[in-house]
């Protein structure tokens, strides 16, 4: 048992509990028991029966290996039942949703996602600041959320407030962010998002694309901010973004307060699906089926690369048979599929190959210059902004490009202003 890591219980009504652990695990907790009640439907009053919620505070009371610090609801609680809850065990308890958005809270390093966070956990706290008005009303003293009392009336108000603030706060910043990417698009470049579920290798995908160092954790949601970089290759101009990460059951609300950052994925010219392959097929069909229904729910349009990551740790007649499991079931619906190891950089080309073939609007230009230097600095510029097919030196220069659409305009004109001519 750790010594550094603080204790926390488990609580859940059926036997699947790796995630919520692997959540507890990322937020610091060693889990130390885990209670299982198998029922159809949460108790009204207490979310397990009345007898689970004595022996899990008898558990507590007689252990003697420290102090439980945290009980963990595998689940989401109703205010009630949440009240009941700690009222009767003396300790804090956090359901699903509030441990996933503590997890946010410690990750969120950027302003952007300080106001994300903070929005959601507003959403969060509403319903439960009703409950305790209407406890207060009744006659009772409950403290907010373990904080001590409150006058829970006047909190109700300023949460509101709060909320319209930090929405105006990111529509300014969502704003911002499509004039950068109209200006990004209008030079030329290609936008790519890296999208998936929790912890798929998302973050390591970029580093290798890019040649960047950008933090990787082994922790469900080590990224919460959107991190953009140039994929380092020599050719189309093209900018990944990594994306937070999906995760099972999350309330419409928290991903609602995540817009302004998954606007990334929807706004993308290609969406790199990441899904950790070498796990059991039926995870991986249920993380890949929800990461596709919220980039659908999105709206999003593009071509989506399904990036099979991981595959260093299992054969190839295992890859083949898990990507027959998931065309069987119907989640590839004719999408490419890649299969990759970030760790031993192995397939990448094929990757690459895959991306440069779905991108849009590609036009081809046949272009006939003078030799001067004004024309050296032209070609340096159309390397940074598109693809050089092919280039030669005689009386003048021929330089074949391929470029996004957006950007011909412009080549044309500078062209013009050299005296070359399209040929």
């Amino acid at each position: 048992m750790s010594e550094n890591k603080k204790k926390a219980i488990v609580v859940s009504l059926n036997d699947d509990v790796s995630e919520i652990v692997q959540l507890a695990d990322s937020f610091e907790y060693e889990i130390i028991k885990t209670y299982i009640q198998h029922r159809k439907t949460p108790d009204v009053n207490s979310f397990i029966g009345p007898g689970k919620v004595d022996e899990v505070k008898d558990f507590i009371e007689n252990f003697d290996s420290g102090t439980i610090d945290l009980i963990i609801i595998n689940s989401e609680l109703k205010p009630s039942q949440w009240f009941t809850l700690e009222k009767k065990l003396n300790i804090d308890v956090y359901d699903r949703v509030r441990l996933i958005l503590a997890i946010f809270e410690e990750r969120a390093d950027r302003k952007e996602a300080k106001l994300q966070v903070r929005l959601a956990q507003l959403n969060y706290e509403r319903p439960f600041v009703r409950e305790l008005i209407h406890r207060a009303r009744a006659g009772e003293h409950p403290g907010f959320m373990a904080g001590g009392e409150y006058q829970v009336d006047d909190y109700y108000e300023v949460i509101k407030k709060q909320m319209k603030k930090i929405r105006g706060n990111l529509k300014k910043i969502r704003d911002e962010r499509e004039v950068r990417r109209q200006h990004r698009h209008i030079s030329g470049f290609y936008l790519v998002s890296l999208a998936g579920y929790t912890n798929a290798g998302k973050s390591s995908l970029l580093n290798l694309l890019s040649g960047e160092k950008v933090k990787v954790e082994g922790r469900l949601f080590s990224t919460l901010s959107t991190t953009t970089r140039r994929i380092n290759d020599n050719n189309y101009p093209i900018l990944l973004t990594d994306t937070v990460g999906f995760i099972q059951n999350l309330p419409a609300w928290i991903i609602d307060a995540f817009h302004s950052t998954l606007e990334e994925i929807e706004a993308a010219d290609i969406v790199l699906l990441v899904v950790y392959a070498s796990e059991k097929d039926e995870t991986i069909a249920m993380k890949l089926e929800i990461s596709l229904e919220e980039i659908i729910e999105m709206g999003v349009e593009s071509p989506i690369i399904i990036v099979f990551n991981k595959i260093d740790l299992i054969s190839k007649d295992v890859i083949d048979t898990k990507i027959d499991y998931l065309g069987n079931i119907g989640l590839l619906k004719n999408r490419e599929i890649i299969p990759i190891s970030v760790k031993n950089k192995e397939n990448l080309n094929a990757l690459m190959e895959c991306i440069y073939k779905l991108l849009p609007n590609i036009v081809s230009i046949k272009l006939k210059l003078p030799i001067n230097e004004k024309t050296q600095s032209f070609i340096s510029w159309v390397y940074k902004k598109a693809y050089v097919s092919s280039i030669s030196y005689s009386d003048y220069v021929t330089i074949c490009i391929e470029c996004n659409s957006k950007i011909k305009g412009k080549i044309l004109f500078r062209c013009k202003d050299l005296n070359g001519f399209v040929i």
